[in-house]
């Protein structure tokens, strides 16, 4: 009976004296074809215990004169238990609601004879491209981002290759439909329109068992895991269990812009609580309901969650942390990342996209980045995790010393700008963003310098201020504080009184927590800023002319990054990988792009561009030692292309 509740995969046909040849022959095929594709040796039942223990029963009398069906349906009734077990060849209308093999009206006239779906289905063939176009316009005529993003995710659970297919094809459009911002505010209301669940979900309550709790996964072939624990989603918060969305919508744009295989990938939450009220007094609420935990319990269960992972599936899995609150996030990369393939997107992906940008401004502005001052408003993960690796570059490219390569670099926390005399209060990871200046508490004091008359219209008199802020003169101001309209018309202004070219990235997400819009960048600046956004931005017509914002979004770094460290075999991430896949993203930003003021290419050639970074990341990792898969192939680029997933209707026998 063990063996037996690990769940018995038989066909639905039900087995009796009454069996018709056809039925018979049906359970036959089912059995040897289960046989076959079982990747799991613990769900597969020898046909003698199969003869045993079904085969062999006779129907019985039940309620209501009826006959006692297999699946127990009617002792269930009689508050007994019972074993669930289902179909395990995709055939019939089991066939229909298995989304991995499902193809809808796309089946042709043989495969519908061939495998059980004649009359199951409206008697037209269409293709899949026909089926892509009938999608779209469904989905657009939605109003609602919310409707749209629950559209697609019911595509998803209903015909996988549909769902790639048409977010390949209409990325740019899809895009903020299957993440940022939408994806924001699925999390906020994730209790309530949660219909299937799409990932691992471990508690508390997992404790001692998450080994076994992994192998509850039907999928083995796994190759990378976003997990989150939910505490800083976005910029909304301790969300909780409902963080669930983020992992879901990374893994999604894995397989969709990095050609990662979808049976590759695991979404995962560690659902330790959360100390959002609102969500534990939400009847639909989906997580424990409990202050989330901390200290020694919260480190045990990650641990556990961690050496579980690697024991079940090696050495090679890439583990991507997802919405870690800071006080946990750089502590698990560090500690981490020494002994498994880890990767934080928040602090590491952030960080290389936007060095990425600015790498590709440096052609609009000039200079090297040596020449520029950063001013960042937001010292959390995203914010120091850019501002290192722009220290980083400075270093490895201009032969910069590192620290004074930090000198040149400014944060702004909630209490003002990091200073040196504020060291001893720090969090360990702002400490070497303390300079030495004087105490300022706000972002617009800190951008402001003295200077002559400015020949811009909008300055009426001069601004008198410290003659210690002239040290700072920022070129480029940086947002990553996840408060919405904090750069401020007066902060814009003042940096355009600086600069011929003012760089401005608000980066926080979502769009409603951005530090600007974009029509608020282009006008504060008279039509001079060089700007880019975490969230979509629409174009922006000033002055005649059209500003097409770009967008610093880190699926342009961590799909072609996961797959580099993948197809390479790689067993540890290294800092030099990121540099290389900024570098890599910047080399892709035309000439023709830049005529528009983009810093970033357009995600129209998206797989593309994720097949040059994965070959840069891969050569990195070669180059540094860390490679599994040898040789190493003499073209990365074409490898990684021909590594990547398609999602084309294959053809059934």
């Amino acid at each position: 009976m063990a063996s037996l509740n690990r769940c018995i995969f038989l066909n639905k046909t039900h087995i009796s004296s009454s069996c018709s040849p056809l039925s018979l022959k049906r359970h036959s095929e089912s059995l040897k074809l289960s046989s076959v594709i079982s990747e799991r040796n613990d769900r597969v039942l020898m046909e003698s215990s199969l003869k045993d223990s079904v085969l062999e029963l006779d129907p019985v009398s039940a309620v209501n004169d009826g006959v006692l069906d297999f699946y127990g349906e009617v002792m269930a009734m009689e508050d007994q238990g019972v074993t669930p077990w289902t179909v395990s060849v995709a055939s019939g209308y089991n066939l229909l609601r298995n989304p991995h093999h499902n193809k809808g009206l796309a089946f042709t006239d043989k495969e519908r004879d061939t495998h059980y779906l004649r009359g199951l289905l409206p008697p037209t063939v269409i293709s899949q491209d026909l089926q892509v176009k009938k999608l779209l316009y469904r989905i657009r005529q939605y109003q609602v981002p919310l409707q749209k993003y629950m559209a697609m995710m019911d595509l998803q659970e209903s015909n996988e290759k549909l769902f790639y297919k048409l977010l390949i094809e209409h990325v740019e459009e899809l895009l903020p439909v299957v993440y940022t911002p939408t994806v924001g505010e699925a999390c906020q209301k994730y209790g309530s329109i949660f219909r299937r669940p799409q990932g691992l979900y471990i508690s508390l309550r997992e404790k001692g068992k998450i080994l076994e709790v992994l192998r509850n996964w039907p999928e083995m072939g796994i190759q990378v895991i976003v997990v989150t624990d939910g505490e800083r989603i976005l910029g909304l918060g301790d969300l909780g269990c409902q963080g669930m969305g983020i992992p879901v919508g990374k893994l999604s744009l894995y397989s969709a812009l990095g050609g990662v295989r979808p049976s590759a990938c695991l979404p995962v939450t560690i659902d330790v609580g959360t100390n959002n009220d609102k969500l534990l007094n939400d009847e639909f609420y989906i997580g424990l309901r409990q202050k989330r935990a901390t200290g020694q319990e919260y480190k045990e269960l990650v641990h556990e969650f961690m050496a579980a992972v690697k024991q079940n599936y090696g050495e090679k899995i890439l583990i991507q942390f997802e919405d870690f609150a800071n006080h946990n996030a750089f502590d698990l990369l560090e500690k981490y990342g020494k002994t498994h393939l880890v990767f934080n997107d928040d602090i590491q992906g952030t960080a290389s996209v936007v060095l990425a940008g600015l790498i590709a401004a440096l052609k609009l502005v000039g200079g090297t980045l040596a020449d520029h001052k950063f001013l960042f408003l937001g010292a959390g993960e995203a914010g120091t995790g850019i501002a290192e690796l722009i220290a980083l570059e400075m270093f490895k490219k201009m032969n910069t010393p590192l620290e004074d390569a930090r000198k040149k670099i400014w944060l702004v926390d909630s209490k003002g700008l990091i200073v040196s005399s504020r060291k001893e209060s720090l969090q360990h990871f702002k400490k070497p963003w303390a300079h030495e200046h004087e105490p300022i508490q706000d972002l617009v004091d800190a951008v402001k310098v003295s200077f002559l008359p400015s020949p811009f219209k909008f300055l009426h008199k001069p601004m008198k201020v410290p003659i210690s802020f002239q040290d700072i003169k920022p070129t480029v101001l940086i947002g990553t504080s996840g408060v919405g309209r904090t750069f401020t018309k007066d902060v814009v202004e003042a940096m355009a009184a600086i600069n011929k070219k003012p760089i401005i990235l608000a980066l926080s997400n979502p769009t409603s927590q951005s530090e600007c819009t974009a029509e608020e960048a282009y006008t504060w600046t008279e039509g001079r800023a060089i700007f880019a956004s975490g969230s979509p931005f629409d174009p922006v017509e000033y002055n005649g002319n059209v500003f097409v914002p770009g967008q610093a979004n880190n699926a342009y770094i961590f799909p072609g990054f996961g797959l580099g460290l993948i197809m390479s075999g790689t067993i540890r991430v290294r800092d030099d990988m990121l540099l290389a896949a900024s570098e890599a993203l910047a080399a892709q930003v035309t000439q023709e792009n830049l005529d528009k003021g983009l810093i970033f290419p357009p995600f129209t050639n998206i797989r593309k561009i994720s097949a040059n970074i994965a070959a840069k990341v891969a050569a990195k990792a070669y180059e540094l030692g860390l490679a599994g898969r040898l040789p190493q192939p003499k073209d990365l680029v074409k490898h990684a292309e021909s590594c990547m997933y398609t999602p084309s209707y294959p053809n059934y026998r």
